[in-house]
């Protein structure tokens, strides 16, 4: 058996599912009426019902995500909600808290989402033994790390591809619930992360003014599938439930024909769902929203990952700017860039300023306002206008499933079966009387014409073959309603086929690889701590939301550094630091500061709030 390897792609909606779907994604993942991390993309249950039958024609999956920590009075309505996401056909829930482990619940699957902070193989290995079927790994793992969890735990793994990063383990921030009472982990983040601040030393000295110093750029590892997947990923998620239906679109069928090639007469692999996709646009990553690439840690840590300037959507490089002349720009490669596109640049003070192009001729670009800008500045442009209105079309990405039709006849008039790619079988018999054609010639090639017309059906029609016994006659409408009736029913038959895989959760009682847990942990009910309990877990912090010491606690942990972006580490950069800095270092946004510490070891940050007190580690790494 070849083992089945999807694309899982962000659904805001039912409208951006379907899109996704008809890109080439194997399966999406979607928010339900609440519980989910992205607090504005809820969903209804019926519009997930709606999706659910749309992906099922395909065989494509759709998981519910239900990431958030949840509270005790919340749980009755969240294992109530479960319970209707399976009768509707729901195919899994990607969950946080493993109060829902502890829950009578139906033999619905069960994914770990990235908010458990899923790095460890212990842990991994624990869950999978809990009845987790899948785990969505930590953004920061690498190969490596990636293939030693897989050999360790034996579980399916999947891994985010492309879109925005946390620059947090996942789970692990608190920012947001420090600074205004959001908690990312309900739902509502803040997105604290992308503001701009000034980074101050331990001298008092500002090092640098006014930049978005935990922004990162957007992950993009798709050069990497075939390493991830001989480290043992079977699903490469995009990030971007809160994304348009172009980014999804222009993501899906970037990664759908990266992903095909590799599986081209792969003896291992094969793609997990139906159909074959052709596209109206050529799909670049670059021309939809993004804030420049990095490939992050995947290959370990080698190159500067923050996006610094702005972290708005950088887009596609354009080129330079060749110089202002009168009320025009002349910019290298102007020849690409349309009315309507908006562009990008980084201004005298080192910040992201933009302009909308009302006219491009000529090579020369006419703003809608003109603003100065140096030659030789770097343009990107970050709103493609003619791009975006392609691929935003319905028509712009079609999938169809192959089928082979066979139109004869049998003992009272015709009959037409179309078997699909799938070996589904549909037959649709037409009783009428048998003339011959007045020319006593074979309208077979007419009657071919008639069924390759699938139009918006989900179906091509890959091969016809006509097998009468003589020249029959049959009007043209007669064979058109054959047509629609055998596709109609192929679709109801290929809904009644599909096999959901369930899983019945067993309570087990084998032990966690930890006894004592902190406030990391996230436990916000009585029920995760019984689960814990159970697994021999002796001590449980409450979770940050419920026990917040304001103006002391430790409100994100990272494996981005700062100091490694400075050039300033004294492991991986030890011949080029130069003048250490002095610590410790601190982030200042208006009202809000911070502390950083350094803990070396790991290789990872930690960020503070201002009162708190630490030991700031001494580089003693020779």
């Amino acid at each position: 058996m070849k083992k089945k390897i999807e694309i899982l792609a962000p659904a805001r909606d039912l409208i951006g599912g379907m899109a996704a779907i008809n890109s080439g994604a194997d399966a999406v993942y979607i928010g339900a009426p609440q519980f989910g991390a992205r607090s504005n993309a809820n969903n209804s249950i019926e519009d997930v019902a709606a999706l659910v039958k749309y992906a099922h024609l395909f065989n494509a999956q759709v998981f519910v995500v239900i990431n958030t920590i949840l509270y005790d009075n919340e749980l009755e309505t969240c294992r109530s909600m479960i319970w209707e996401l399976y009768d509707i056909g729901v195919d899994a829930l990607i969950i946080q808290d493993m109060a829902i482990m502890e829950m009578d619940l139906p033999p619905i699957v069960l994914h770990a989402s990235t908010q458990a902070n899923n790095r460890d193989a212990d842990k991994i290995k624990f869950l999978k033994d809990a009845g987790i079927k899948r785990v969505v790994l930590a953004r920061e793992l690498n190969l490596h790390q990636i293939k030693t969890i897989y050999d360790h735990a034996d579980v399916e793994l999947e891994f985010f591809v492309t879109g925005a990063l946390c620059v947090s383990f996942s789970g692990n921030c608190y920012m947001s619930v420090a600074n205004g009472e959001r908690s990312a982990n309900r739902g509502s983040c803040a997105q604290n992360c992308r503001l701009p601040y000034n980074l101050i030393d331990g001298n008092g000295d500002t090092l640098i003014k006014n930049s978005h110093l935990l922004s990162i750029k957007d992950l993009d590892v798709s050069d990497q599938i075939p390493n991830l997947i001989e480290a043992g990923i079977v699903s490469f998620k995009i990030e971007g439930r809160l994304k348009d239906v172009a980014y999804v679109k222009n993501n899906v069928s970037y990664l759908r024909q990266k992903l095909d090639s590799y599986l081209e007469g792969s003896d291992k692999y094969t793609k997990a769902s139906s159909g074959k996709c052709t596209y109206s646009f050529d799909s670049t990553l670059s021309r939809t929203f993004n804030r420049g690439y990095t490939d992050y840690f995947v290959n370990d840590r080698h190159a500067s990952i923050g996006s610094w300037e702005s972290p708005k959507s950088k887009g596609q490089y354009i080129g330079k700017l060749i110089r202002t002349i009168g009320d025009a720009y002349e910019i290298e490669n102007g020849e690409l860039l349309n009315n309507g596109d908006g562009l990008c640049f980084i201004n005298e003070n080192n910040e992201a300023d933009g302009i909308y192009v009302n006219k491009a001729e000529n090579g020369k670009v006419y703003p809608n306002v003109l603003k100065e800008i140096k030659d030789g500045t770097f343009i990107y442009r970050n709103n493609d206008a003619a791009f975006i209105k392609i691929v935003e079309r319905e028509d712009s990405a079609i999938r169809k499933i192959g089928t082979t039709l066979l139109f004869t006849e049998n003992e009272k008039g015709f009959e037409l079966i179309a078997t699909d790619e799938d070996g589904n079988v549909s037959t649709v018999t037409l009783e009428h009387p048998k003339e011959q054609t007045k020319t006593g010639e074979s309208i077979a090639e007419n009657i071919k014409t008639q069924l390759a017309k699938t139009g918006f059906t989900p179906y091509s029609a890959d091969e016809i073959d006509v097998v009468f016994s003589q020249n029959w006659f049959l009007p043209i409408s007669k064979i058109n309603e054959m047509r629609r009736n055998v596709f109609e029913q192929l679709s109801e038959i290929r809904l009644a086929n599909y096999k959901r895989e369930e899983h019945q959760l067993v309570k087990t009682s084998h032990p966690y690889p930890e006894t004592k847990l902190d406030f990391m942990y996230n436990v916000s009910n009585k029920t995760a701590r019984k689960f814990y309990e159970r697994h021999g877990v002796t001590e449980i912090e409450k979770a940050f939301e419920l026990q917040w010491d304001p103006g002391k606690s430790r409100v994100m942990t990272t494996k981005y550094c700062i100091k490694y972006e400075l050039k300033k580490c004294p492991i991986h950069q030890k011949d080029i630091v130069g003048v250490k800095v002095k610590e410790p270092l601190v982030l200042k946004q208006g009202e809000l500061e911070y502390k950083l510490k350094f803990n070396c070891k790991p290789c990872e940050m930690e960020i503070w709030e201002k009162d708190a007190e630490f030991e700031i580690e001494e580089d003693h790494f020779h």
